[in-house]
């Protein structure tokens, strides 16, 4: 089973900047598409960003502009580069392999994800 392991969570003001990083064990990272989840207290865990092995990207409406999906395949690792954070954006943030960029569907385990909290 591939392992992620994601950092770069934290406490910001709104209109503040964080990057994520993301972590995943095993050999074949780089044949696989990856995005980026996060989940807010009492909501549905949602798909917000994400990346093909080829370097396609594709985002929900609501962070289009001011989130940036990038990976680096040599050291097995997804970022989320997050700016103009707003209060709306606070969740529980994990990443996990994909069967499709377009789609929702999670391959893996999930991780422990990384805290992000935005004040106002």
């Amino acid at each position: 089973q591939v392992q992620f392991v994601e950092s770069g969570g934290g406490l910001v003001q709104a209109g503040g900047s964080l990057r994520l990083s993301c972590v995943a064990s095993g050999n074949s990272f780089s044949l696989n598409h990856m995005g980026w989840y996060r989940q807010a207290p009492g909501k549905q865990r949602e798909k917000v960003a994400a990346i093909s092995s080829g370097g396609t990207t594709n985002y929900a409406d609501s962070v289009k502009g001011r989130f940036t999906i990038s990976r680096d395949n040599d050291k097995n690792t997804v970022y989320l580069q997050m700016n103009n954070l707003n209060p709306e954006d606070t969740a529980l943030y994990y990443c996990n392999g994909l069967l499709s960029i377009y789609g929702n569907f999670a391959l893996h385990p999930w991780g422990q994800g990384t805290q992000v909290t935005v004040s106002s």
